[in-house]
Parts: structure tokens; C-alpha cells; sequence
């Protein structure tokens, strides 16, 4: 029965992941370009979350950190390598896109296009192979 309940919890969560994913794009189309960096990190972090919950059966570890989650969920789910090299920027937008001078003096007038961009295809990505990784043959 427990094992029922964490299934459900992951799905919960991957299902948030893609909430967050669409509020990325939506933004991103908005220019509102500092939080689609940071909903984009969000999105990511849920997927991976749901990995650790329903395939580790664990609680989520409260950190916000992509590589060290990704680290937690690589034996469950491989990434290519140029996806997996941009988990450090993406990962640091979980502060510095939504706090003034934690890195960037003003999020919401510094972060550009191009950053969104990366962000949301590293999104994308993740969320495309957490989900595969949950249904396993079939196209998502």
C-alpha cells in the first residue's frame, strides 16, 4: 500500500514539474525572461523530485541544488551530456532570478533571452525523460 501512496505522490509531483514548465513558456513568451529562468530550475528540480519519490522511494531532499539532484536520480534516468552541463546555470537561477544582488543587481531587468531560452530547452528536456522514465514506451 505504501508503495502505492509514494507512486501517487510522485506523479504529483512530476505533474507540478509540468505546471511549472508551462509557467516557463508562458513567461518566457510574456519577456518576462527572469522567471522563466526560475520557473524552468522549478520545474526541473519537481521532475527530478518525483524520481527520487517514486523510484527511491524517499522523501525529497530539501534542496534546491540540480546537480546534486540529478546525481541522486542518473542511475534511474541518463541525461546527455550537453543538457547535463547547463544544470549548473540553471540551477543557480533558483536564487539569483528572483532576489536583487544575489548575483544580478535587478533579476527582472538583467536576465536576457537567450538565458531563458537555455533554460526552458534544459527544461524540456528533463521533464520529456522523467516522464519517459515514468511510462516507459510510451510517447509523451
Amino acid at each position: 500500500m505504501e508503495s502505492k501512496a509514494f507512486r501517487e505522490e510522485a506523479i504529483d509531483w512530476l505533474e507540478e514539474a509540468k505546471v511549472d514548465l508551462q509557467r516557463a513558456i508562458r513567461s518566457y513568451s510574456e519577456g518576462d525572461y527572469s522567471l522563466s529562468c526560475y520557473m524552468s530550475q522549478q520545474a526541473i528540480e519537481k521532475a527530478f523530485k518525483a524520481l527520487i519519490i517514486g523510484f527511491k522511494h524517499k522523501s525529497p531532499p530539501h534542496i534546491h541544488d540540480l546537480i546534486i539532484l540529478y546525481n541522486q536520480v542518473r542511475d534511474i534516468m541518463q541525461l546527455p551530456e550537453n543538457i547535463v552541463e547547463k544544470l549548473p546555470e540553471v540551477s543557480q537561477y533558483y536564487v539569483t532570478a528572483r532576489y536583487p544582488n544575489a548575483g544580478i543587481r535587478r533579476p527582472s531587468k538583467s536576465f536576457s533571452r537567450l538565458q531563458a531560452k537555455n533554460a526552458l530547452e534544459v527544461a524540456k528536456h528533463v521533464i520529456r525523460k522523467v516522464e519517459e522514465a515514468f511510462h516507459p514506451g510510451e510517447s509523451c
